[in-house]
């Protein structure tokens, strides 16, 4: 599997984009499986199902209040928020069969994080929190309290994407976009249950996370994101924005 440790993209969508050229590229058999490990712009994903609400419109308008890009998510799911000091996850697998298996790669990779933020110091846990935002049976949690990472996927002929994101720093801001976000899409949720990684062990950098992460993946290959993706990813674009 091939590390891809990309830099800043110019927009939140842009880096939504990539994770879709990778997935493309990958189902083609013209990239190899990817992990790649990026810092993420402040933004919230919106799934397809929030577009059905009648405050999607006012959602999208809370997000960019509070400095936070819109995007829509590549995987399922529900609204969820990320800010800057974030590490954003995606495992892009090669698969004759996606849906096989994607239950195991859910247990799998959501055990694999919680074991990473484990060697960091974190109570960290499988499992859905109740009444969390965003819920799902393989959500990463601190103490069975608090959600840290929610995983989602995306199947296509020839490859599956598993996306994640952690938040390091700044609970109070994930909290107070989830709470007008959220409040808007008349979603009910327990603010108590959204936190950044911080809160739990104090001092935490991005740093120590980024590479507790990416230790808890074996028979890397370093590489660089490539002009044909990058290329891809752009024309893609359009399609990650609300």
């Amino acid at each position: 599997m091939q590390l891809l440790r990309s830099g800043a993209a110019g927009t939140a969508a842009l880096e939504l984009a990539i994770s879709h050229a990778l997935l493309t590229r990958v189902s083609k058999g013209e990239l190899p499986s990817t992990l790649r490990v990026y810092r993420p712009r402040a933004a919230v994903a919106f799934g397809k199902l929030d577009k059905l609400s009648p405050g999607y419109e006012r959602a999208v308008a809370a997000a960019r209040e509070h400095g936070y890009e819109p995007v829509l998510r590549l995987p399922g799911g529900h609204a969820a928020a990320y800010n800057e000091a974030s590490i954003g996850i995606d495992v892009v697998w090669a698969l004759a069969d996606p849906a096989t298996g994607t239950h195991d790669r859910f247990a799998r990779e959501g055990e694999r994080l919680a074991g990473a933020l484990r060697t960091l110091g974190v109570d960290a846990r499988v499992g859905e929190v109740p009444h969390e935002y965003c819920p799902g049976e393989y959500s990463v949690n601190a103490r069975g309290k608090v959600k840290l990472i929610g995983t989602a996927q995306r199947l296509v002929r020839g490859a599956a994407l598993l996306g994640a994101s952690v938040v390091v720093h700044d609970g109070p801001g994930l909290r107070a976009v989830l709470r007008d976000v959220l409040g808007a899409l008349a979603f009910e949720w327990d603010e108590a249950t959204a936190g950044a990684l911080d809160e739990e062990v104090e001092g935490l950098t991005l740093d120590a996370v980024e590479a507790a992460v990416i230790a808890a993946y074996d028979d890397l290959e370093p590489a660089n994101l490539d002009e044909e993706t990058l290329a891809l990813a752009h024309r893609l674009e359009a399609e990650r924005r609300p």
